[in-house]
């Protein structure tokens, strides 16, 4: 739908803007994202990741004249063609505009759907479900939160017949405005679990503030066997009508009588109002039989026949919504989105390539027919190849019958494959390189084939890296800070072994306002890989000062010599004003400055304009054992003291920090102005005391079995005939090794890893490339995943086994194995 500035100006009640016939199709929150920036309406949001107004003359180049913003820019001039609407709160603002345009479709039926697991599942298989009967507007990927709503709901136009919204709460008291945008008039809470419990008192609190989405609903779906929200709905007096289904109580509209798990699908046995139904859904697990009973109870609901609902349930197709990110062949790297092939998950898919972009990588997409469009197919692909065209896409193949007949509206370069089949047949890992690949199609093409050959590694052993994770983790730890604390994220040994680039990439996104690297090639390559955040390096150890300057890396200094060979540098290549940051020894005796070495180190910076001091800093040597305190007090003492001493001979602003991710948890009060994040960043706590039990482990070591074997008591197992069987036993061989990793000393029954949710020993001593472990108890097969450490298998039990410390056990993974980055 079109409005214009003088509309929105309307709906937020504001003055006219200068500009008033200005045409506005499309809300944007992050810069990035522009596709269509003539008909864009940029919101300057202040999160704790950013300040939108940073973005103001960098989206105005692109052509973008609409603003919503809490003040002006300075230089106001150079924006001449702009509206600019000043109000209060910017994200309040698109909030109100995206409720505004809702009511504007106020007889529009609308699904919400919230819980604490399913959402997206439910959201998208009512989608497919419904799309043949309803012209459907539905959130994109997990757009739930409080701007992706708004977002969503936008998307509401003249020829929808129905939406599907998505809700997601992180606190008490934000689904209220959840509910006024969406305004939904059926209502599904999906189950109640513990799974982001942060922001609430208990899980019955959780599960009523849920249930305030559902205020309003004509007809509300839910499972009346669960306790929590039974009551929780009846404790809202919604109301409304309710469809509520159980499998205990066959009095209910609609009665489960039976959940039959077969080999590759699942029957469910069903009364609706007293009728008997039947579907097969074709997937096995419990969740998957869940969320198809409330997509059942909906259909039921909307007066589909119950031959239709079997039809259309037998043809559901999986829901990927993991997004990974692998390294690929010829310095490609691909990101593979198998979470649905249409065209409004598109975009998001793109916002997420447009973030890893580098210099000198070309963008590809890889894309499948779209399915599950009601839009007809010229109208579809036409502005397929708008979008992306407008995203800077500057290689597109196309593959599948659809997509491959409507060719004529891509770029003539753009190639079109009828099949999978065809386009392996044709192409190979060597016609891509230096690209950044988007891999994204549906099911049935089995893009996963595309995938493979374009990895750069094939070893069965991966390392799996949860961004998701990552994220939780920097945002636990930023609650827990003042708004004006800054966070240095420590992404040096490659990110802690996870992989730098990827890392650093998502806490840039995030608004951490420091990386911390180790050593200057560390640094060096995050500025090849397109990071542009500041960078400190705490261990420069500098031969290449070129490559320092050059690379806007800030050195730790913790020496006089180490100073004055900085500046001598600095002035040979014309330097000035460089950032620098002043490390104290104050209790870890390693490396820094004693305290009073600070009079002399005043009067070297003080006699030159090389350098300047940006931050000054020390290490806490004990600040998770509590025996300690004392000195860790005495530190904080000396550390303060010493500062304001360095502080009081400069006028400008000089950065203090201290606390490591251990003193953040136990020492709060001396956050200062920065506070350095280590280890819980990458969910490993450093404290038995419960305050990091939130922390989700970020890396994962896999791999699966290759063999598995049954021997006789007595048999031995592995190199010197270490492993001795007490019983007849089972014996399975996995492809990881000490050359991976997996120390050595794991061996003979010391470690476990999990299999299929069980622990099994390992039986004899690890090998280079392979260990074998005791699976004798346990049903698996040749193929089942092993976790080596993990979500089940905590990296810090390893390093107890090792008397070691996790850190040791997170940094040991070989670069051979592979990373495979991911969001869910």
């Amino acid at each position: 739908m079109i409005y214009t500035a003088s509309d929105i100006a309307s709906l937020l009640g504001l003055q006219q803007p200068p500009f008033p016939d200005a045409k506005i199709t499309t809300l944007l929150t992050d810069s990035r994202s522009v596709d269509a920036p003539a008909d864009s309406m940029f919101f300057a949001l202040l999160t704790s990741s950013g300040d939108g107004h940073h973005y103001l003359a960098e989206l105005y180049r692109k052509g973008v004249r609409n603003f919503v913003v809490k003040h002006c820019p300075v230089d106001r001039d150079l924006f001449p063609e702009a509206n600019f609407f000043i109000v209060g709160d910017t994200l309040e603002a698109l909030q109100a505009l995206a409720r505004a345009h809702r009511n504007r479709f106020h007889d529009l039926p609308v699904i919400g759907v919230t819980g604490s697991r399913g959402k997206t599942i439910v959201k998208e298989w009512l989608y497919q479900l419904l799309q043949p009967s309803y012209e459907i507007v539905r959130s994109p990927r997990s757009y739930n939160s409080q701007i992706g709503v708004p977002l969503s709901v936008w998307e509401i136009n003249e020829e929808s017949t129905l939406g599907i919204f998505e809700a997601g709460i992180s606190k008490m008291g934000e689904m209220t405005t959840l509910q006024s945008i969406i305004q939904p008039s059926i209502g599904i809470i999906t189950n109640i679990g513990l799974e982001h419990q942060e922001g609430f008192p208990s899980k019955e609190a959780k599960c009523r503030e849920k249930v305030t989405l559902l205020r309003g609903c004509d007809t509300v779906i839910y499972c009346a066997d669960s306790r929590t929200i039974s009551e929780a709905v009846a404790d809202a007096c919604l109301g409304a009508n309710e469809l509520a289904w159980s499998r205990r109580d066959p009095e209910r509209p609609l009665y489960i009588k039976g959940v039959f798990p077969k080999l590759h699908s699942t029957v469910i046995e069903y009364y609706y109002l007293q009728q008997p139904g039947r579907i097969e859904i074709p997937f096995t697990e419990s969740a998957d039989a869940e969320n198809a009973i409330h997509c059942l109870a909906t259909m039921l609901l909307l007066g589909i026949p119950q031959d239709e609902i079997a039809k259309r349930m037998a043809a559901l197709s999986p829901v990927a919504t993991r997004l990974n990110v692998i390294e690929g062949v010829n310095n490609c790297m691909v990101i593979h989105d198998g979470y649905t092939a249409d065209f409004g998950s598109l975009r998001p898919a793109l916002d997420f390539m447009a973030r890893r972009a580098t210099a000198g990588r070309e963008n590809t997409v890889i894309l499948s027919d779209l399915m599950h469009e009601s839009l007809p197919a010229d109208r579809l692909y036409r502005a397929t190849a708008q979008l992306l065209r407008s995203r800077g896409i500057s290689k597109v193949i196309g593959v599948g019958e659809e997509i491959s007949r409507h060719s004529r509206y891509f770029d003539p370069e753009a190639r079109f494959f009828r099949s999978t089949t065809e386009m392996l047949e044709q192409m190979s890992p060597s016609d891509f390189v230096d690209e950044l690949i988007l891999i994204k199609g549906a099911a049935p093409f089995h893009f996963e084939q595309v995938s493979e050959i374009l990895e750069a590694k094939h070893h069965e052993t991966v390392l799996e890296v949860n961004l998701d994770s990552l994220i939780h983790n920097f945002n636990f730890y930023r609650s827990r800070l003042r708004p004006s604390t800054g966070i240095v994220a420590m992404v040096k040994a490659s990110a802690y072994g996870a992989g730098a680039l990827e890392v650093a990439k998502s806490l840039q996104s995030q608004g951490a306002a420091y990386l911390a690297v180790a050593v200057v090639d560390e640094g060096v390559e995050l500025r090849r890989a397109g990071v542009t955040m500041p960078i400190m390096v705490l261990n420069p150890k500098v031969v290449n000062y070129r490559a320092l300057f050059g690379n806007q890396l800030e050195p730790e200094i913790f020496s006089v010599d180490m100073l004055r060979d900085i500046i001598r540098e600095g002035e040979k290549l014309g330097i000035t004003n460089f950032p620098i940051h002043i490390k104290l020894d104050t209790g870890m005796h390693r490396l820094g400055f004693n305290p009073e070495d600070i009079p002399q180190v005043v009067n070297i910076l003080q006699s030159q304009d090389v350098v300047s001091p940006c931050s000054i800093f020390s290490h806490l040597a004990c600040a998770d054992d509590p025996k300690d305190d004392d000195y860790t007090l005495q530190q904080l003492e000396i550390f303060h003291a010493t500062a304001e001493l360095l502080q009081s001979a400069f006028p400008h602003k000089i950065l203090k920090h201290i606390l490591n991710s251990t003193g953040i948890t136990r020492f709060p009060e001396h956050q200062c102005d920065m506070v350095r994040l280590g280890i819980c960043l990458y969910g490993i706590p450093t404290m038995d005391d419960h305050s990091q039990d939130d922390l989700r482990p970020v890396s994962t070591l896999r791999t699966v079995i290759i063999s598995i074997k049954e021997w006789p008591a007595g048999t031995t197992i592995g190199y010197n005939r270490r492993g001795v069987l007490e019983r007849k036993s089972r014996i399975a061989t996995i492809p990881v090794g000490y050359a991976d990793g997996v120390n050595r000393h794991l061996g003979r029954g010391r470690a476990s890893f999990i299999v299929n949710g069980h622990r099994c020993p390992t039986v004899g001593n690890i090998c280079m490339d392979a260990c074998m472990i005791d699976v004798t108890d346990v049903p698996c097969a040749v193929g089942d995943a092993v976790e080596i450490f993990g979500t089940q298998m905590p990296a810090t039990e390893l390093a107890h086994v090792l008397d070691t410390i996790p850190y040791e056990i997170l940094t040991a993974v070989s670069p051979r194995v592979k990373r495979v980055y991911y969001r869910e």
